[in-house]
């Protein structure tokens, strides 16, 4: 007899590994005809908008774990709202309709619309608040950097790992005045600085595919919920991460304390994280080093998603041609 992982796995391969595309894919377009407009919250409005209208057909009972906040702060796809059409495997929703809303409404490179559902009550409830992260991609031994050592260290350690000189090294950070000390101690160590003014979701998975990116380790202080997403994605393709909340007020202990997390302080790896079968997806809106983004034409719209499963270790590109038009006004 299976077992009730047996059962979900099953049927997140059958129903989901496919089907989720279609539901980025929509956000995605959604978001790229108000690209460089200048739009912020219009373009990240008509992204959620579409994702939930995607995830409301597919087979599936599902919770959002991540979301665009809590019941009370956003009116669809807030942590708690039910998604699906409860005719199928039960299971946690994570969402970043449009991450980097800026970047889209500049029309500046990066900007993804991603999604992750995995087996029911496996995503960590990450509260929407601050997350010191650390991330580097496949293929090193357990252990070769920490979150807790200094960033000079991580940088050593990492360059011995892949056999080069720490001047061989590329460090993704976040472009925020909180990071300076940061940037400066990565580059004392003699590693190169990528900086980024937003997407940490799309910044993590770049250390999955160095010789593509050019990323070897992601460092710094970035958002929870997107450190989960981005979690999702490093199950399914591999890599290390390490991530602990910042929680350095009443308010933010009151709220991870709602989650359900009772160690604030607790470093995560992303086995805690996301701890059951997993899959993820994500479609470019505008170009960036990962993904292409949504292309235009006069009888057809081009996109670029990968769709990633953890228990095959499956990485799938989609790039779709779009004919349908109707299906995308």
């Amino acid at each position: 007899m299976s077992s009730k992982s047996d059962r979900t796995q099953q049927g997140l391969e059958r129903a989901l590994s496919l089907e989720i595309a279609r539901v980025t894919e929509r956000a995605a377009v959604a978001a790229a005809r108000l690209r460089g407009r200048g739009a912020v919250k219009e373009s990240d409005q008509v992204a959620v908008d579409a994702m939930r209208r995607e995830l409301s057909s597919l087979p599936i009972d599902g919770t959002v774990v991540i979301g665009e906040g809590e019941m009370d702060e956003a009116p669809m796809l807030y942590i708690g709202e039910k998604v699906g059409t409860k005719r199928g495997p039960k299971v946690d929703i994570a969402v970043d309709p449009l991450e980097g809303t800026t970047l889209c409404a500049k029309n500046m490179p990066g900007a993804i619309a991603t999604l992750a559902v995995a087996e029911d009550g496996t995503l960590l409830h990450a509260p929407d608040i601050y997350m010191d992260k650390i991330a580097i991609g496949p293929g090193y031994p357990k252990g070769v950097v920490d979150l807790d050592a200094p960033a000079d260290d991580n940088i050593r350690k990492l360059a011995k790992a892949k056999g080069v000189k720490p001047d061989e090294i590329t460090a993704m950070i976040l472009d925020r005045p909180r990071h300076a000390d940061l940037i400066a101690a990565v580059r004392k160590a003699g590693a190169a600085v990528s900086l980024i003014t937003d997407g940490d979701v799309a910044g993590v998975i770049h250390t999955a595919d160095p010789d593509k990116t050019g990323i070897d380790i992601y460092l710094g202080i970035g958002g929870a919920p997107e450190g989960v997403l981005a979690a999702a994605a490093l199950r399914c393709i591999g890599g290390q991460m390490q991530t602990r909340l910042i929680v350095d007020t009443d308010d933010k202990r009151e709220r991870v304390a709602k989650m359900g997390i009772t160690d604030p302080r607790r470093k995560y790896e992303i086995e805690d994280m996301v701890r059951g079968d997993c899959l993820f997806a994500a479609t470019g809106v505008t170009d960036g080093r990962m993904l292409r983004g949504v292309r235009f034409a006069k009888d057809m719209i081009e996109t670029e998603t990968v769709v990633m499963r953890s228990a095959s270790a499956t990485v799938r590109w989609i790039r779709a041609e779009h004919r349908e038009l109707d299906k995308f006004s």
